[in-house]
């Protein structure tokens, strides 16, 4: 037999009060309703509850017996049912699980990460990298927030872009034969580097590239970026990267970066999450500080 929530309400009313009258005016609910519920109250548990006396609805040991987990079941229920609290980052020791491209960790997490360091220096981020299953991470928890290119996400999940990207080509600063303009005949003669990685919009490069009847040659093959910088300022091997990465490397890195002969559509970097903990408060945060630092 299904039992209603409201019925506890019922019984701690009519436990509070020892009156019927008084426990429906104080549960805004017709007197009729109050009885009824007793009468289902007493069904469920097999026994009276409650007796009439000169002294009122007085309770059976059945019912002394019961109200403790009465109305711990109330608590809780309350407690699920509240407003969530909001998230204070000064007092938080949560860990954030974030994935993003190798080009995200050298151009967004040292700025997300002294941000996170003066507003939260409790708070912990674990990364990986976007992957095939980030998708099914972000649905089932296992990952809060994930920051790249990811064209292909099914219903179910939210995105916010956060900048635009498009490419360049990266050479090094005392290349012997690329000069201060970029041509496709130094796309074709040149050795490149491929990474093999998701979540960069890179299989975007190659499309375009080969329409063009550009044929690279991959004399390297790396499964990310964070070596690329230093390997083409020190090779003659070239490499087209996103152009904040390379902005980024070319401080630290003796290298150029050169615009592609042909036109290469943008592509956009985004906060992708999933629907389920749209409304999480800490979830909400990691967003919004996301976008507070990058959003343009």
């Amino acid at each position: 037999m299904a039992f209603d929530l409201e019925l506890l309400a019922i019984f701690d009313e009519i436990y509070k009060t020892g009156n019927v009258t008084r426990a429906a005016a104080n549960l805004g609910l017709p007197q009729s309703t109050v009885s009824v519920g007793l009468g289902r109250l007493r069904e469920h548990f097999n026994d009276r509850l409650f007796s009439r006396t000169a002294k009122g609805m007085l309770p059976t040991p059945r019912a002394q017996n019961a109200i403790g987990d009465v109305r711990a079941a109330l608590q809780a229920l309350q407690h699920a049912l509240a407003d969530q609290p909001a998230f204070d980052p000064a007092a938080s020791e949560r860990e954030f699980r974030i994935c993003m491209t190798d080009i995200s960790e050298v151009v967004l997490l040292p700025r997300l990460l002294n941000h996170v360091r003066d507003v939260g220096p409790g708070i912990r981020l674990a990364i990986s990298k976007i992957s095939p299953d980030s998708p099914l991470e972000l649905a089932d928890g296992s990952v809060d927030l994930a920051v790249g290119f990811m064209p292909h996400l099914e219903a179910g999940f939210y995105q916010q872009v956060l900048f635009d990207q498009h490419f360049v080509c990266l050479a090094a600063a005392n290349h012997p034969r690329v000069g201060a303009e970029l041509h496709s005949e130094d796309l074709r003669r040149e050795a490149h580097i491929r990474v093999l990685t998701s979540g960069t919009g890179h299989a975007i490069v190659d499309k375009v590239l080969a329409a063009e009847g550009i044929e690279r040659r991959f004399a390297l093959k790396l499964p990310s970026f964070l070596g690329v910088a230093r390997i083409v300022a020190q090779t003659e091997l070239l490499a087209i990267v996103p152009f904040r990465y390379a902005a980024e490397v070319a401080a630290s890195e003796a290298v150029r970066a050169l615009p592609v002969p042909v036109e290469l559509p943008p592509f956009q970097v985004k906060q992708h999450w999933h629907e389920r903990y749209h409304a999480d408060v800490s979830n909400r945060w990691l967003r919004q500080t996301v976008a507070s630092l990058f959003l343009s």
